[in-house]
């Protein structure tokens, strides 16, 4: 008989080889394993359809544009037209696929979808890319963090985030081939690839990555490699044992893995790459609240737009990546113990320290390339013009 796993990684999630050797896990865009799931749905089911909003090479729907060039419909900078005619094409028994940048869809045309895709129930499949901080240099503009929680809230919408390549292009597949409406959001970034295509995937239930005692991680996105690695190093440096779930699924939420985890570790830290109100930290603080009430921390955007910057940089000026979701599961396991903690958490505190270096190196070098005429330290010779 088999024992039971009590810590560590599970085996049975199938993840890939070296896990924590950064430097050889393959670095790829989530939204590349949307074009290829697109692809795959569309030779799948001839009713499979893609409309764009001028994004075509972007959101990677270029490849379904050429294996299926007479199923492909570009309706240029028109994001709320393309959800109505989406609306209208299911009902005409087509499966469509609808893609933009997440600001715009569905930022733009939310109450396009909400008239026409959700309160009608009709099969259309929104692909938001371009998600979350990583976008980066684009800056708040164009780094959607508020669209988890739009499609969260809206009746008969589910909303999928998966974490890497491979698990995009499952998650593509399956909303095809089951009926509503869908909401998938992936990122322009590239970021590790840490599943495999034996790795356990099915719609609206969760995975459990990693076992752990003390806490439990609730994620979703690219940054769940963060919550390993943060789990990794709690047990290497404070014999902390933290499970790790991959919540991809955040509407429908797998209550009954979630609730099981709170009650077995006692304390919970979501992770997303969104607003930490209202996306997945909004649903687990809901579910718990009723079902089994735990210290929960979150990281994600603390009520606040992005900034433009390299998108590592971002990740970590605004307290992603796995150090402060570390010191979030330290405090979680503290307020379990009943011990007091600071008001403010630690890890907020750090992120803020963060980013208020990244800004003052980023105004020291703006300075170092500017003219002393224009308020720069740059010798102003270099106004003088070269032509001869």
């Amino acid at each position: 008989m088999a024992t039971k796993q009590t810590k560590g990684l599970n085996r049975d999630a199938h993840l890939a080889r070296e896990l924590f050797a950064a430097d050889k896990l393959k670095r790829v865009p989530t939204r590349d394993g949307y074009g290829e799931g697109l692809v795959d749905a569309g030779a799948a089911d001839p009713n499979v359809v893609a409309l764009c909003a001028d994004l075509t090479e972007s959101t990677r729907t270029l490849g379904f544009k050429k294996a299926f060039p007479n199923r492909f419909i570009q309706l240029g900078v028109s994001e709320q037209s393309m959800a109505s005619i989406a609306a209208g094409l299911s009902l005409a028994g087509k499966i469509p696929f609808v893609s933009s940048y997440a600001c715009f869809s569905p930022g733009r045309n939310w109450e396009q979808i909400r008239t026409t895709v959700a309160l009608q129930n009709s099969n259309v499949k929104i692909a938001g890319a371009h998600a979350g901080v990583s976008v980066g240099p684009d800056g708040a503009t164009h780094q959607m963090l508020e669209d988890v929680a739009l499609m969260r809230v809206t009746p008969n919408m589910r909303a999928v985030v998966p974490c890497d390549a491979v698990e995009t292009r499952k998650a593509t597949v399956a909303v095809a081939s089951s009926a509503g409406p869908a909401y998938l959001r992936f990122a322009r970034e590239k970021t590790p690839v840490f599943t495999t295509p034996k790795t356990p995937f099915k719609l609206g239930r969760a995975e459990v990555y990693r076992f752990g005692k003390d806490a439990t991680i609730v994620g979703a996105g690219p940054l769940l490699y963060e919550a390993l690695v943060a789990a990794e190093a709690l047990s290497a440096e404070h014999k902390i044992e933290v499970g790790v779930i991959n919540s991809h699924t955040v509407k429908p939420l797998d209550a009954k893995t979630i609730v099981r985890a709170a009650k077995e570790t006692g304390a919970v830290v979501t992770v997303e790459e969104a607003q930490a109100a209202g996306g997945l930290g909004g649903a687990v603080c809901e579910l718990l609240a009723g079902a089994c009430p735990v210290p929960v921390e979150r990281i994600g955007m603390p009520d606040r737009f992005g900034e433009s910057g390299e998108a590592d940089q971002l990740i970590t000026a605004f307290g992603l990546s796995a150090p402060y979701i570390g010191l979030a599961v330290l405090r979680a396991i503290a307020r379990k113990r009943g011990e007091r903690v600071p008001d403010a958490p630690e890890y907020v505190a750090k992120a803020r320290q963060t980013l208020e270096a990244m800004r003052r190196d980023t105004i020291a070098q703006a300075l170092a390339r500017t003219p002393k005429k224009w308020g720069g330290k740059l010798s102003n010779d270099t106004l003088k013009s070269r032509a001869k």
